[in-house]
């Protein structure tokens, strides 16, 4: 039984990071300015796809006779309260809400590596967290590799 609680825990803690993800991205979807189409829907998709490893996350939880978290991180809230004060300062700024949104993939990242460590897990629960990992780190390199591509937008003003 300790195996399961072991698990569940884990379970849960992607649960919960998976939640912060879909925040995050419907916040920078928000974000995305009008013109920024090819942003809004790279970020409606990953937060579709969080949603997706929630549904899966949870489905395990309770097969596993536990009960599924809801809410988020509090590490989550504060990223989110940092990205609100960031965006007062760079808004309009294609660059900025790409490298906020790779900052919330590092974190995704590192809660699956670290689940990914444990011993404990059942082969069917590391496939699904190895599955959703993948899927994680390709969000995260496609971020970081269309912020590369952006010049930083706030040291070249609109206007003279």
């Amino acid at each position: 039984m300790a195996q399961n609680s072991e698990t569940i825990e884990t379970l849960n803690d992607l649960i919960l990071i998976n939640n912060d993800r879909i925040a995050g991205y419907e916040k920078a979807e928000a974000e995305a300015g009008e013109l920024e189409n090819d942003l809004r829907a790279m970020f409606h998709n990953l937060a579709e796809e969080s949603r997706r490893n929630v549904l899966d996350l949870q489905g395990h939880v309770t097969h596993l006779g536990g009960e599924p978290a809801t809410g988020t991180m509090l590490s989550g809230k504060l990223y989110r309260v940092w990205m609100d004060i960031r965006a007062t300062f760079t808004s309009d700024n294609r660059r900025a809400v790409l490298e906020n949104a790779e900052m919330g993939e590092d974190a995704a990242k590192k809660a699956y590596e670290e689940a990914l460590k444990s011993e404990e897990l059942p082969a069917d629960v590391r496939q699904l967290i190895l599955s959703q990992y993948t899927a994680v780190q390709a969000a995260h390199d496609t971020l970081k590799t269309d912020r590369d591509r952006q010049r930083d937008v706030s040291k070249y003003p609109l206007t003279t």
